[in-house]
């Protein structure tokens, strides 16, 4: 048997922290060591951070990243590592160091760069082409197990850099990912790591990032896979882990040998002689046989607990790595209201929540009550501060300004406007992160007020439609704790700015509104098309031209999450000058 120790190093980093980023490598090169793994394999750009966008126009900054890498070698001895890094000669590539022994003995160069949806790599990187493969020879085998090395888009497309780097000999591919999350994205990933591990009859193990960075979400979810496509071992989602595995990879060899594909494909003929092997020094540890062990394979989470996670995920890191500790919320006793408070009472400890009741002349017994027993169910501060004498001020100091007009929208929003600048004040005077809570149904129509509800630093539910929130506090109260109110629950949606206001005064039903904007958000579909699913017309053409008319007000909104397969944001870039409507 050839027996090679594998261990994934699933890690959370931050970008531009290349000194943290460097401690946490060296810790986890210990834990290496200290398990005897042959191989230990971290993240895509691991040092800079994914994605370090602009910073990379910085040559200082790829330089210091350079260093970085180089500060690693002396924790390497005994192990070989695999370290994603910016590299700089004369352009700069995304990178994979391949250190052994305290020796760099190899950088491997990203192929496929990704310019598309989040993904903006062909603006800062030169296409890499790194034919070479690694030879690491172990005492339990009898020939060196043969390795090749790719960075996350290489290995999602069949004809990609691992498919030649099998037909040239590899036994095992090692990717190292930043792949964002987004629902359903882990189930159809591990199927594609399944069908390139089978098609390629490799073992493919897949190191992805972990963690929280502006809009996007690293859900980590690392595998490992074997030769005939089975997941052999799987890391947990949402959460850094260390995985670890035994592989025998002298069964890559025999299934080869049972495999006629292999035979028939010209790419063998043509990449037989094309890779440079590259031999490396005997690994100093080496697992025992007799006492292989396979980890346990961590069961996949539920889409709805999947989304949820996801979220306490992104605003800790988002809170913790700008530099807050505390965060502040207006706490209306609405639904979103509700799931954002509780999604930050489990991302930060509910010492570190702040929720702020505002009420005005229009909000209800229920909302208030709400508000408090949801506070006190999570433990959280709680905090009443009325707007009424604002809101009222406002009312006077614009009386002749508004004179002969029927009030409206406008005297509706002062009410909104008053709690963001109340907000925003307890932000400004104790150094709290105040957290927005629209969702992404209200953010797509405007059915938001610019300078009021909208004001803050970070959205958690902008990309969670209206009928997903509900689902989401669902959950919570089932898995987490019965903490929100069932009244929550069950009364109907209502901002309260107006006497007797309920949302659908404005809106259709929720479900009816949300099937509408994923039709025309995330699958692209013209109206026509909308209409044909079953939608009511009139409706359709009105929600249509609310979700185009109002994408100056979402290029002002602060960044949240993505969780959807297209979020607002980067992910999705309409000019705000436009007349195109079709």
């Amino acid at each position: 048997m050839s027996i090679v120790r594998l261990a994934l190093a699933q890690i959370n980093t931050t970008v531009g922290d290349l000194q943290g980023n460097v401690a946490k490598v060296k810790a986890y090169l210990e834990r290496a060591r200290a398990v005897q793994a042959n191989i230990v394999l971290f993240p895509e750009l691991t040092l800079a951070g994914y994605p370090p966008e602009d910073l990379l126009l910085k040559p200082g900054f790829a330089a210091a990243n350079r260093q970085a890498l180089e500060s690693l070698l002396p924790e390497t001895h005994g192990l070989t590592a695999v370290v994603g890094f910016v590299d700089r000669q004369d352009d700069i590539f995304n990178a994979a160091a391949v250190l052994h022994d305290g020796a760099l003995v190899g950088i491997y160069h990203k192929s496929l760069l990704p310019n598309y949806a989040v993904f903006d790599e062909d603006r800062y990187f030169a296409r890499g082409d790194s034919p070479f493969l690694f030879n690491l020879p172990t005492p339990t085998g009898d020939r060196p197990i043969c390795f090749g090395v790719s960075v996350c888009e290489d290995i999602w497309y069949p004809a990609g850099p691992p498919e030649a780097q099998a037909a040239g000999g590899a036994d095992l591919l090692l990717n190292i990912s930043a792949s964002p999350y987004q629902s359903g994205k882990i189930n159809s990933r591990e199927r594609m790591l399944a069908t390139r591990a089978a098609d390629n009859v490799a073992i493919v193990a897949f190191c992805n990032l972990i963690g929280g960075q502006d809009e996007l979400i690293f859900d980590g979810s690392s595998l490992i896979i074997d030769e005939r496509g089975r997941v052999l071992a799987r890391a947990k989602s949402f959460e850094e882990d260390f995985l670890v595995a035994d592989l025998n990879v002298g069964n890559v060899f025999r299934q080869r040998l049972r495999d006629p594909r292999r035979r028939k494909v010209a790419l063998t003929e043509i990449y037989a002689e094309a890779f440079e092997k590259i031999p490396l020094a005997p690994a100093a540890f080496s697992a025992n046989p007799a006492a292989i062990t396979v980890p346990e394979k961590v069961i996949p989470l539920e889409p709805v607990a999947e989304v949820y996670h996801s979220l306490v995920l992104a605003t800790r890191d988002y809170v913790h790595k700008n530099g807050f500790s505390k965060i502040c919320l207006g706490l209306s006793g609405g639904i979103d209201s509700t799931l954002v408070a509780a999604i930050a009472a489990d991302a930060l400890g509910p010492e570190n929540v702040v929720g702020v009741s505002m009420p005005s002349r229009y909000s209800s017994d229920h909302s208030k009550s709400d508000a408090q027993q949801l506070a006190e169910n999570l433990g959280i501060d709680y905090q009443v501060i009325a707007i009424e004498p604002v809101y009222q001020a406002y009312l006077d100091i614009l009386a002749d300004s508004f004179a002969g007009t029927t009030p409206g929208v406008a005297e509706e929003n002062l009410q909104s406007r008053a709690r963001g600048n109340t907000l925003m004040a307890l932000s400004n005077k104790f150094g709290w992160l105040v957290l927005t809570t629209g969702n992404k149904s209200e953010m797509a129509v405007g059915y938001a007020t610019i300078y009021g509800d909208m004001a803050g630093g970070f959205a958690v539910i902008k990309d969670v439609p209206k009928t997903l929130v509900y689902k989401l506090c669902r959950y919570r109260n089932e898995a987490i704790g019965p903490d929100i109110p069932q009244n929550v629950l069950i009364k109907p949606p209502s901002a309260e700015l107006r006497l007797d206001q309920k949302d659908t005064d404005s809106l259709p039903e929720y479900d009816i509104l949300d099937g509408i904007l994923a039709a025309y958000i995330e699958e692209e579909y013209s109206p026509a098309e909308i209409i044909a699913l079953g939608y009511d017309h009139e409706t359709v053409r009105r929600i249509i031209r609310l979700v185009d008319l109002n994408e100056y007000k979402r290029r002002q909104a602060p960044p949240g999450p993505k969780v959807t397969s297209k979020a607002f944001g980067k992910d999705r870039r309409l000019p705000i000058t436009n007349r195109y409507r079709g």
